[in-house]
């Protein structure tokens, strides 16, 4: 648990003290996941430092009190990383994590080495999932029913859905004010008119049968941002780093550890 800013927040590090010439990846998560749900993949990206939090009433981390938005999120993001000694990081963020990902490496580019964005959108600008899966995605159930989550995951998350008890076995449900004050951080948020001047490295990743964060949301992305590539997940949900771990984990990796750019014209 780590207070900054005035927020009590349930901090997970992996592998912080290793040795090594990679960044630490700075990871956002979806809306009301928690830590747990994203551990597995920390956990196989075995060769890099890797940090997140759970979102104020997420979690173990405490309800909050008062609303946040994505500029004091970020902030405090930030704080976080200068406390633990991270001067340059690679972000990634999934879904509602995307957007905070993308917000965060507009108010600190500077901190931000590489971007990954997976079955995200750029906001309120977005073509919309469809009303079956986003009807069931905002009943908290999902989290407290397991039999709930059973019988709607494909509804929900589309595509492929191996390993789909492990990861409802995962999911801890976030209180209600944790989930409101997350829907609300991104009311009206939209990364559309920065985006073009975006100049970091951008991999994105969508599955093709994702009904919540349609595909079409990822092409919009790569559009936009000039130095990005669109990676499509075939027979993907909104879950295919799970179904899909291998593919994701061999896309991570190939993307952070590729030449940058200038080195690659000097080639």
């Amino acid at each position: 648990m780590e207070k900054v800013g005035g927020r009590t927040l349930r901090v997970a590090r992996w592998r912080w003290d290793m040795p090594g010439d990679h960044p630490p990846i700075l990871f956002f998560n979806g809306i009301g996941a928690n830590i747990e749900a994203v551990a597995p993949l920390a956990e196989a990206l075995t060769d890099r430092p890797f940090i997140m939090f759970d979102m104020p009433g997420v979690g173990g981390s405490p309800e909050p009190l008062v609303p946040y938005n994505t500029f004091t999120m970020s902030w405090t993001a930030r704080e976080l990383l200068k406390r633990f000694g991270a001067d340059t990081v690679d972000v990634m963020g999934v879904s509602w994590g995307g957007a905070m990902a993308q917000h965060f490496t507009l108010q600190y580019p500077g901190t931000v080495r590489r971007l990954i964005l997976a079955a995200t959108s750029a906001g309120m600008v977005m073509v919309p999932g469809k009303p079956s899966a986003l009807s069931k995605m905002a009943n908290p159930r999902r989290y407290v029913d397991a039999s709930f989550m059973e019988k709607h995951f494909r509804t929900l998350y589309g595509g492929l859905t191996g390993g789909k008890s492990e990861h409802i076995n995962r999911l801890t449900p976030p209180t209600p004010r944790g989930y409101v004050y997350q829907l609300l951080c991104m009311l009206g948020w939209t990364s559309v008119p920065m985006l073009p001047f975006l100049k970091k490295e951008v991999l994105i990743m969508m599955g093709d049968e994702d009904q919540i964060v349609p595909l079409a949301n990822g092409r919009i992305l790569e559009a936009l941002i000039p130095n990005s590539r669109l990676e499509i997940f075939e027979q993907g949900g909104h879950l295919f780093m799970l179904t899909h771990r291998e593919q994701t984990l061999s896309s991570i990796r190939g993307f952070l550890d590729a030449p940058d750019r200038d080195q690659k014209k000097a080639a």
